[in-house]
């Protein structure tokens, strides 16, 4: 029977419920089982799709074209699986479900009440995700003493009462602050999460505390006495310097071993961390350095920068960077800045490479074009990410191919050189207003140019095996299949996931090769319309563009093709 590990949050929001999800999950396949994650989130949207990237963090992409929240992502990057959408739990979701379900007579007359019926749909879909799985890590978004979270509290108990405690644990993650006028580790915050949760007919099996210092025995007797558990569940979880050592730390105090105990079970294998003790080693002591510069618009937010907006690029530049022993320097800055002040540009002088990533809208676009320019002309390594992209093409057009008012409809709908618009097939759509059905959202299969530098960079990394057993398994699901368009089993292709809208214009494809570019994959549709995937700039070195989000397959020990090959020239 499937176990359950139900994680939950206390004292304070980004306490690090994911990454401690995600690190249990990686212990338990260490330890030989199959583990998956679903992560919950209280809010009322009905998925991380409308959200701002300053709001809620980067909005994470999904295979089968989920918009999720970005726990997810961290979810995939430890445990190395393609996660569905189904695995993200929202109220909106929920709710939503249960009213369509009310309108369309499903509960036969019956009075529709928070009790039993926003419970018993959180469950259901719980175990609609735990399919064929002998774990699954259930993460309780929020804080314990939210009142949005109380709802799946309730359900958890709820499952409890269904299946039997023997097959479900609760964790708790607090912290616990160390305030500097008194510089003493305090549990009382922890205490007032422990007593919260109660209210909830809960009580953690194990309690896993986070603080900028290890947990000493005086502070761990202390929640032991407060929680009534014993103190071996009372695991120290302290600031470290990468999130991938946290399976590692988390195993030394035996974690693994003590959940399986907790269940009943007894480990199918001898875990082995020596491949990923290697790459935590290479990410804290690379054998070099070099310095990227993130040229984007989603930096702040008030006072504050939110390096969480791009984290997926960040993660995907820590893994290559693991990979070939290289340690990567990212510096965020402001697309902004740019367009105010032209001798800025000069700073891009001290990066090893530059990388302009997704975003829409006008604000800063001038600047990243301005950024993309100085790269290319400059030789400085350039990868592009979907608008990273078509702002390259942009500037391609103006500066290399005399398109003087070269530009996106997005941002100029009467441009006289429109190298990025909306295709005809996806405007019709538009006009009905229908905005969701434009966008390309998910996995799509490319078709890679032979000879070219990206499938070189496929083939070297190993992707191109990969990728050709996703689409296997991808073909077999009629509602996924005919995202991957026309395949054609003689060719190279590769598999990425997208999320955009615009696309480069095919009737201006033969001009932009004539003076230099080399589109080197392209994706076709099932009515034969070739929309461009990959460009790149033979003569510039690394000079290379994708409509795709490479950075959501990227993962530790298997990192993204491009951003290997970008971190690898920056070090040249």
């Amino acid at each position: 029977m499937t176990k359950y590990i139900i994680v939950a949050g206390g004292v304070m929001s980004g306490v690090g419920k994911g990454v401690t999800t995600a690190s249990i999950g990686k212990i338990l396949q260490e330890h030989g089982y199959r583990a998956t994650a679903i992560k919950i989130d209280p809010y009322l949207n009905y998925d991380a799709g409308t959200l701002r990237p300053t709001e809620h963090g980067e909005v994470w992409v999904t295979d089968d074209g989920g918009e999720i929240d970005q726990d997810l992502g961290t979810y995939e990057r430890f445990l190395n699986a393609d996660i569905p959408k189904k695995n993200n739990i929202t109220t909106g979701q929920i709710y939503k479900t249960v009213i369509d379900k009310e309108r369309q007579g499903e509960y036969l007359g019956q009075t529709v009440q928070f009790i039993p019926h926003i419970p018993d749909e959180i469950k259901k879909r719980i175990k609609e995700a735990s399919n064929s799985y002998d774990f699954v890590l259930v993460e309780v978004g929020g804080t314990i003493g939210d009142y949005e979270n109380i709802p799946f509290l309730f359900a958890m108990k709820s499952l409890e009462r269904d299946i039997g405690k023997q097959n479900l644990s609760y964790v708790l993650v607090t912290y616990l602050p160390i305030p500097s006028h008194i510089e003493e580790m305090k549990t009382k915050p922890t205490q007032q999460a422990i007593r919260l949760l109660s209210e909830s007919g809960i009580f953690p099996d194990f309690i896993i505390c986070r603080a900028k210092k290890p947990l000493d025995v005086v502070r761990k007797q202390k929640i032991e006495t407060y929680a009534n558990i014993i103190s071996d569940h009372v695991i120290s979880e302290p600031d470290i310097e990468t999130v991938y050592q946290i399976p590692l730390d988390l195993e030394k105090e035996k974690l693994g071993e003590k959940l399986l105990k907790e269940f009943g079970m007894k480990s199918k294998k001898q875990p082995y961390w020596g491949d990923w003790k290697k790459l935590v080693d290479n990410i804290l002591n690379p054998a070099k350095t070099v310095k990227v510069a993130i040229v984007g618009k989603y930096i702040d937010i008030g006072d504050y920068n939110l390096a969480d907006s791009y984290i997926s690029i960040n993660q995907s530049l820590l893994h290559a960077g693991a990979s070939l022993n290289t340690g990567v320097e990212i510096n965020w800055l402001d697309s902004k800045s740019f367009e105010n002040n032209k001798k800025s540009l000069n700073e891009l002088k001290n990066y090893d490479g530059i990388i302009v990533p997704g975003g829409f809208g006008a604000s800063g676009v001038e600047g990243k074009i301005s950024a993309i320019n100085f790269a290319r002309t400059s030789k400085i390594p350039y990868l592009g990410l979907c608008y990273g992209l078509q702002l390259a093409v942009i500037e391609f057009a103006r500066n290399v191919c005399g398109l003087k008012d070269a530009h996106t409809t997005e941002i100029n709908p009467k441009t006289s050189a429109p190298v990025i618009d909306v295709q005809p097939a996806q405007k019709e759509i538009l006009e009905k207003s229908m905005f969701g059905g434009t966008m390309r959202l998910g996995a799509y299969a490319a078709v890679l140019k032979e000879k070219s530098q990206i499938l070189k960079l496929y083939e070297e990394t190993g992707r191109l095996k990969e990728d050709e057993k996703r689409i296997s398994e991808l073909q077999k699901d009629r509602s996924q299949a005919f995202r991957l368009g026309i395949i054609d089993k003689n060719k190279k292709i590769v598999l990425e996931r997208h999320r955009h809208r615009y696309e480069v214009n095919p009737k201006y494809a033969d001009l932009l090769e004539k003076n230099g570019i080399v589109f080197s994959g392209h994706y076709e549709r099932l009515d034969r319309t070739k929309l461009m995937e990959y460009i790149e700039l033979p003569k510039n070195g690394y000079f290379i563009g994708t409509q795709s989000h490479p950075e959501f397959k990227s993962r530790l020990g298997n990192p993204s093709p491009l951003f290997w090959g970008f971190v690898n020239a920056c070090r040249k």
